[in-house]
């Protein structure tokens, strides 16, 4: 249990010193990657996921101040990473995906 709650106060660190304007964390929660694995379109139009279904990961979302979008925060302890999207996960956009 410790070492999760040592992870958890790493990643909100590591997630607060992004620089991402509107996108302050104070806690994470555990989250099933099947629900949280949004398909993301790249720029050539090939659509991926980033994340892996039978995974469980430390994350949050985050409204965004005058916008109805979010973030969407996800981790564990390889990578970090940022979204943002709109209702129920539409339009979903890469903010950050970047190793730890």
């Amino acid at each position: 249990m410790e070492k999760l709650l040592n992870l958890k106060n790493t990643l909100i660190d590591e997630f607060n010193s992004l620089g991402i304007e509107g996108l302050h964390l104070t806690d994470l929660n555990l989250l099933d990657g099947s629900y949280i694995n949004l398909e993301y379109t790249l720029p050539n139009g090939q659509k991926v996921k980033l994340l892996e279904d039978d995974k469980m990961y430390l994350g949050n979302q985050i409204e965004i101040d005058g916008k109805e979008r979010c973030y969407g925060v996800a981790a564990d302890e390889k990578y970090l990473l940022v979204c943002e999207y709109g209702c129920n996960g539409s339009d979903p956009e890469i903010v950050i995906y970047k190793r730890r």
